[in-house]
């Protein structure tokens, strides 16, 4: 079924994109720019409160992958799809909660998760770190932007190009003075926004189309497995390499990082928990929006699965309707490329600049001009790649097996003092290595290879069941986990795992760093003493000489001197 879209004028889409952006970029001027320096920049001092951070949270997992992949995922695997991504993000949420509390109680003062290992290894596993972060924010903001070229080339006569240049230069304008404050202010607004929107879009839809009855009887549309709830298909093609991917994405990723670092240590666990519960009600109701589509019969138009939601929405609902869903789109996209843009400048702050260029021995002012630098250049970057329109699902699987070979050496390097900087380096590389033989074939997945990278993807999964157990249960029963979990899948995923590249590849990529890490770590002697990551991490800037100054640290400041070495 082809459906008729409604197009709005180009002059109503700008309007709209300058009431939103403008309004955004009113909100940030509430923030006081003689206060401004490089650790409100990064963190805003580490005292965000329980209500906005939850929101600040819930709002950067709400992205713009959250609608488009998830309608994918209900179109593609039917009734069990939007489950399977909302549920398994919505728990990623929580599983950071347990290690991000060992990560604040190293370094309380932290600005980024590479710091931390910088103060534990160097800078060789921390710049490994930082790059892997680079690459993983510059994904997500050119995902966000395609997003915005994709919504604005369906709902009006521009073309996608212009929808990513917009949206480009709307989250700049409000991001580029204030950084990661500007980001969490901006996220409450727009979280309230997008509850409410998405509150009254998805049950309209539903009621547009002829209702539960109707969707109902499209049921017949459907396969066995897009019928079935507990889809084997949904399981090992979505649910599982999804499931793997976003526990990369918690551990690995600074946007999340960041507002770990950020939000006042005594919110941490409502935090995480409030923004599971949201994430995972919105995104999963979003997900329905791909299954109502595929039960009515749609096609996708012109055969790109990111132009979905927008057909259905401008198809079936009047014209005040299809303006708020604009918004909400333009909302959730804009709250996480935002976040990208204050996780590219704090990396390059803190983890390029600070520990590695300045040593230590920075120049707070140099290094505000360096943060707001990386995102004119983030954006002009995410611009230019968005311009190739990639397949957003695909993007986040991808990207989230890649980062699936540091997840381990980070968190055994805050836990175990036996962990080197040899074995963090060479377990990133040879997981790495591994999950691109394995994603590419760049060897026949047949015979003794093929039960080979079975085996180690095996322990990759054990890896995983194993780490999860281990932060809400402990040791003992995180090794118990991980063994069973391991030993079974070596049974039931031998000769027939090799069928499924994706998940193989991101098991592989978890199986191979453990092994590696573990093996090199075991091989040496050294003992790390874990009360130095606090002592080699600290702030930037003075606030006591800041505020006289309206925004210029004081060099010669006895404490900034101290925080700085």
């Amino acid at each position: 079924m082809n459906l008729e879209l409604y197009q709005f004028s180009s002059t109503t889409v700008l309007l709209l994109l300058a009431a939103f952006y403008g309004g955004t970029y009113l909100i940030t001027t509430f923030i006081k720019k003689e206060q401004e320096d490089t650790d409100a920049f990064m963190v805003s001092n580490q005292s965000v409160g329980f209500g906005i951070g939850a929101a600040s949270m819930t709002a950067t997992w709400i992205w713009a992958a959250s609608f488009y992949a998830a309608a994918t995922s209900g179109y593609t695997y039917g009734v069990s799809g939007p489950l399977h991504y909302g549920l398994w993000g919505a728990l990623m949420i929580l599983f950071i909660y347990p290690f991000g509390r060992r990560f604040r109680a190293l370094a309380p003062k932290a600005h980024t998760l590479g710091e931390i290992i910088h103060a534990r290894h160097g800078s060789s596993s921390q710049l490994i770190l930082a790059l892997s972060n680079l690459l993983g924010s510059l994904i997500s903001l050119m995902v966000n932007f395609t997003a915005a070229g994709a919504l604005v080339s369906v709902l009006s006569p521009l073309s996608f190009q212009a929808g990513v240049i917009i949206a480009g230069a709307g989250v700049l304008s409000y991001t580029l003075w204030s950084g990661f404050r500007a980001s969490v202010l901006t996220d409450f607004a727009q979280l309230i926004a997008l509850m409410a929107i998405a509150v009254v879009i998805i049950p309209a839809v539903l009621f547009a189309m002829g209702g539960p009855t109707e969707m109902l009887n499209g049921f017949d549309k459907l396969s066995l497995q897009q019928a079935d709830l507990f889809s084997t298909d949904a399981i090992l093609h979505q649910g599982a390499p999804y499931f793997v991917a976003v526990l990369a994405y918690a551990i690995g990723n600074q946007t999340i990082a960041q507002r770990l670092f950020a939000v006042n240590e005594k919110h941490i666990k409502p935090t995480f928990i409030t923004a599971t519960l949201g994430y995972g009600a919105i995104v999963i109701g979003l997900g329905m929006i791909g299954l109502m589509a595929l039960t009515t019969g749609v096609e996708p138009l012109n055969g790109n699965m990111n132009n979905l939601i927008p057909q259905m929405v401008s198809s079936y609902l009047p014209p005040v309707f299809i303006g708020l869903f604009f918004i909400l789109v333009i909302g959730s996209l804009s709250s996480t490329a935002d976040s990208d843009l204050s996780a590219l400048s704090a990396i390059m702050m803190a983890d390029v600049y600070g520990k590695n260029i300045a040593k230590g021995k920075v120049d707070p002012r140099r290094m505000l001009f360096i943060g707001r630098l990386t995102m004119v250049a983030a954006t002009m970057i995410g611009i230019i790649f968005a311009s190739f329109s990639f397949d957003i699902l695909v993007m986040l699987v991808f990207v989230g097996a890649l980062w699936g070979a540091i997840v381990f050496p980070v968190i055994a390097s805050c836990f175990w003092n036996r962990v080197t900087n040899r074995a963090f380096t060479g377990s990133v590389i040879a997981g790495l290595l591994m999950f691109c033989v394995a994603r590419f074939e760049l060897l026949p997945m047949t015979g003794a290879i093929a039960v080979l990278f079975e085996l180690l993807a095996s322990m990759g999964g054990g890896v995983v069941i194993g780490l999860m157990v281990f932060g809400f249960c402990g040791t003992r029963a995180g090794f118990v986990a991980g063994i069973i979990a391991g030993v079974a899948l070596m049974f039931f995923a031998t000769g027939f795992l090799r069928e499924y590249t994706v998940l193989l590849s991101s098991l592989v990529a978890y199986g191979v760093s453990t092994l590696v890490c573990v093996v090199m770590s075991l091989m040496q002697r050294q003992e790390f003493d874990f009360d130095l990551i606090a002592q080699r991490v600290g702030h930037y800037d003075d606030r006591a000489d800041i505020k006289p100054l309206a925004g210029k640290a004081n060099m010669n400041s006895p404490r900034f001197a101290k925080e700085s070495s």
